[in-house]
């Protein structure tokens, strides 16, 4: 153990490639001439930095046709949303940062091309402080409750 110098490297045994080491096509080869078992397989959204699941009507949506389409959020929904945040001073982005969302989701639903999400729209209400579903649409949140 004394002898060994610095520079010396010891191997005990030759390990396997990992999956990751196997991106070249050279790579590939090599490990399927030495019959190694390959795994491939398509990642969906694959190196991206998606916090939400693909919605279960992208199918619907695909097949959206005259006579079924998504219903989209209403104009008057839209102008709210827009009113209320430039009421606080706010830019499309300030808002999205404060919701946890992208500028582009803001950006649709002011312009009304997004489909209405519950927990969007709930974030939004209570950042913007404004009713944004129901019958009192456009009243302030909170206020005293009904019994």
């Amino acid at each position: 153990m004394a002898e060994a110098g610095w520079d010396d490297v010891t191997y005990i045994r030759k390990r396997q490639p990992k999956s990751g080491t196997l991106k070249t096509q050279q790579a590939l080869s090599s490990a399927q001439r030495q019959g190694i078992p390959i795994d491939t397989e398509k990642k969906f959204a694959g190196g991206q930095n998606k916090q939400h699941s693909a919605s279960k009507n992208t199918a619907k949506l695909d097949r959206e046709t005259e006579e079924l389409h998504h219903e989209h959020v209403a104009l008057d929904v839209c102008k709210l949303i827009q009113q209320a945040r430039q009421a606080k001073g706010w830019t499309q982005k300030e808002l999205a940062t404060k919701i946890n969302e992208k500028p582009q989701v803001i950006n649709e639903y002011e312009s009304g091309k997004a489909i209405p999400n519950n927990t969007i729209m709930s974030k939004l209400e209570r950042n913007l402080g404004v009713r944004l579903r129901g019958k009192d649409r456009g009243q302030a949140l909170g206020g005293p409750k009904k019994k």
